[in-house]
């Protein structure tokens, strides 16, 4: 069922602004779960957590750091030098508030698992958020990103999305947003051969924003950067045996959370810009020979909870992983067929309605927020009767 609005409300510590004149000001608190494989980066990506919130006492780190020891530099480890020889980095100043959970590469399995881990180092912070390791943050992007959160009076908001790359959307050197542009999650569609066939999420569009008075909603979930109530990663953990997934991760939570109640908005400025492009940087594929043939296991469970395969070899059906199934599965809040049918995706067939991107932004909202709750729990999807269909 749905949560009420008490039980969700129930959720959520706040803690004091360290601010003068803000005295008795209680603040709402923000988890950020960070995934870092081998990543030399992720020492700035906190720091920049830190130094650049308007209040970085409301704000917690937990980082998953998989390195290979003796070779990488731990995360913990600030990018100026050890907190012994430069205590004034922000990273040093709150490193009560920052978490280490160090695995050694080699057992890294993906990045399903490794969030996993980090989403379970959550203490009941009022927001709960992800991002990746490689990252910038801008300036007062905790004070934006609440802002944004509150504006689409919807207890049941997830603002995701792709991130932009660093290059011409901020100043390095300030932190300051340079670009009013950001994408919107609104492309898809199905990759892959066989048993391992699955919904991907594309590049997707960017481009200045038309709604300012609130979060645009999009259909999608993204990975990469997620911020949302703290009941989200409880209601919605990352399953833990799902080893070896990488591009079947974001439909997984996205549909999980769609059943548990949850909608997804793509916000009007980003708190955080993405370093792509990185070439030479170790990535958890190096561990293949290790792990062989576990990506086959990772995959045909996967489809199978979220309903969009069963998992079969050679015309057969065949056995899955089934631990957990139901901690880790769907929802009884909204029927995933409901999902399909309304963003044209056929599963049977295996394939979706195109330029749906024609549809989410002015025309969606216009469509759908008529439906939210009056108790601000959700869009009532039960009652949306639009089906998209690609005209052309």
């Amino acid at each position: 069922r749905l949560m009420t609005p008490a039980e969700a409300k129930s959720i959520g510590s706040r803690v004091p602004s360290a601010r003068q004149n803000d005295e008795g000001t209680l603040l709402e608190t923000i988890f950020v779960a960070v995934a870092s494989y081998r990543d030399w980066q992720c020492p700035q990506t906190v720091e920049s957590a830190f130094s650049r919130a308007s209040h970085p006492e409301r704000i917690r780190v937990a980082v998953v750091d998989q390195i290979r020891f003796g070779r990488d530099t731990p995360c913990s480890i600030p990018p100026g030098g050890p907190c012994e020889e430069n205590q004034n980095q922000a990273t040093c100043k709150y490193l009560s508030q920052i978490d280490y959970f160090t695995v050694d590469a080699d057992l890294s399995v993906g990045p399903v698992f490794a969030r996993h881990l980090g989403h379970r180092l959550y203490r009941g912070e009022y927001f709960a958020m992800q991002s990746d390791a490689h990252v910038e943050f801008v300036q007062r992007w905790d004070d934006e990103i609440i802002e944004q959160w509150h504006t689409a009076r919807n207890e049941m908001a997830i603002l995701s999305t792709y991130l932009s790359g660093v290059e011409n959307h901020i100043d390095l050197d300030t932190g300051e947003r340079t670009s009013k542009s950001r994408p919107i999650m609104c492309v898809s569609d199905f990759e892959g051969q066989g048993d391992m066939k699955h919904l991907r999420h594309g590049q997707q569009p960017e481009g200045v924003p038309y709604i300012h008075d609130m979060p645009t909603l999009n259909p999608f979930w993204a990975a990469g950067f997620s911020f949302g109530r703290g009941h989200f990663v409880v209601n919605v953990p990352y399953d833990q045996h799902l080893p070896w997934i990488f591009q079947g991760e974001e439909i997984s939570i996205g549909l999980r959370g769609f059943s548990y109640g949850y909608d997804y908005y793509s916000p009007e400025k980003a708190a955080c810009y993405h370093y792509y492009g990185r070439h030479n940087v170790p990535m958890f594929w190096e561990n293949s020979s290790i792990y062989h043939g576990l990506g086959d296991y990772g995959m045909s469970r996967l489809n199978a909870i979220i309903r969009m395969a069963t998992p079969s070899r050679n015309g057969k059906s065949k056995e899955w992983i089934r631990t957990d199934e139901l901690k880790y599965g769907i929802g009884k809040v909204r029927n995933l067929q409901l999902f399909f049918d309304i963003f044209g995706i056929h599963v049977k067939e295996q394939t979706v309605e195109q330029h749906l991107c024609r549809f989410v932004g002015r025309p969606m909202q216009k469509e759908f927020i008529p439906f939210l709750r009056t108790n601000e729990m959700g869009l009532d999807y039960d009652r949306i009767t639009y089906r998209y269909e690609d005209k052309e």
